[in-house]
């Protein structure tokens, strides 16, 4: 600071109202505007989100799971059912001879009621083994046809033909197909194209008849858990529902499995939905798309039921996958947005 200018004193003033900025004059012209009720306002639902949803839930063609030989819980099962055996034969050996020295007639009647007894657990256990070689018949047809169409192997495809022939035997409406393959015995013909043309003469009458049944199986599942006041209630009839969808369509293709055929088949539908993840996918993305769009246009009621709908269908195509003599090769696979159109014709949406 230089001496020559020094500086002078001053007095400030701590109350002075602080600046505020200039407000812009409101425009005289401006017609007031009413903010819309967004209680009133309704989503539209997007298409496209629904198209990836259902692309979403057509999981891959179903397979077999492979099965093991050997492992410790078929062993410990195994011990355990000799023992139990054991013990049950004891018990009832003792309980007859009990019998006889109360009365002979008293142990006569108990040896009878064991042999009835006897005999019904062997047609029993020799249903349940004739069920279970069935299904194994189909799943080695069914990859002896995928592995004959993929080497176009004439001789392979004939054996395919053959046996896929006396698979469907019993059916009554594959009679002209079979006529017409066995016309073709003498002919000149491709692995690949002999094995289309057995798909197309034999399957295709029956997948028809299996789409019929998943579709009918699929609306009686989207009308009750439409209308049913009660998730339990809702519970036991899909659980009902899909397996008795999946024993009709065993049957359909020749299968015809016992109880632990059917066991066995509901087991490999829910492993392959459980491991392609359309369990978890029905859960978040179609019941928050899907089901939205459907409540949307219907209700959100009818859009759930629909929703369950789809998932039934879906098994039902698993189902079709597993029990199918051939899989789907020259014939296309039926859809998850096929089943849609049917359990949805108001809701407007075209699936693919």
């Amino acid at each position: 600071m230089s001496e020559d200018n020094p500086r002078r004193p001053a007095a400030f003033r701590l109350d002075v109202p602080p600046v505020q900025a200039p407000t812009k004059p409101a425009d005289p012209e401006r017609a007031p505007r009413a903010i819309p009720d967004l209680a009133r306002v309704q989503i539209e639902p997007d298409e496209a989100l629904e198209e990836a949803a259902l692309e979403a839930l057509d999981a891959p063609a179903a397979t077999a799971r492979r099965r093991s030989g050997f492992s410790f819980g078929k062993l410990f099962l195994g011990a355990l059912g000799a023992i139990v055996s054991l013990a049950f034969g004891l018990a009832l050996d003792a309980f007859i001879r009990d019998l006889f020295t109360r009365a002979d007639w008293l142990g006569w009647v108990a040896l009878g009621l064991t042999a009835a007894a006897l005999l019904g657990l062997f047609g029993v256990v020799g249903r349940e083994i004739r069920g279970l070689l069935r299904l194994n018949v189909v799943e080695r047809e069914r990859r002896d046809g995928m592995e004959a169409f993929r080497t176009d192997d004439e001789r392979k495809a004939r054996a395919v033909v053959s046996r896929l022939v006396s698979i469907l035997s019993e059916r009554p409406d594959t009679a002209s197909g079979r006529e017409r393959m066995r016309a073709t015995a003498d002919d000149v013909i491709d692995g690949r194209d002999l094995i289309g043309l057995a798909e197309r003469e034999l399957l295709l009458p029956l997948d028809a008849k299996a789409r019929a049944l998943v579709l009918a199986s699929s609306k009686r599942v989207s009308v009750v858990t439409a209308v049913s006041p009660r998730a339990i209630v809702d519970l036991a009839f899909v659980l009902f529902e899909t397996l008795r969808l999946i024993r009709m369509v065993s049957e359909l293709y020749g299968a015809r499995p016992g109880t632990i055929g059917l066991i066995r088949l509901t087991r490999d539908v829910l492993a392959h939905l459980a491991v392609t993840g359309s369990i978890a996918v029905g859960d978040s993305v179609v019941q928050q798309v899907v089901g939205h769009g459907l409540a949307a246009r219907l209700s959100a009621k009818l859009g759930e039921g629909v929703v369950n709908g789809l998932l039934t269908a879906r098994v039902g195509l698993a189902a079709m996958d597993l029990c199918r003599p051939l899989p789907f090769l020259s014939v296309q696979r039926p859809k998850i947005g096929d089943f849609l159109r049917d359990l949805s014709p108001t809701a407007g949406l075209g699936g693919r």
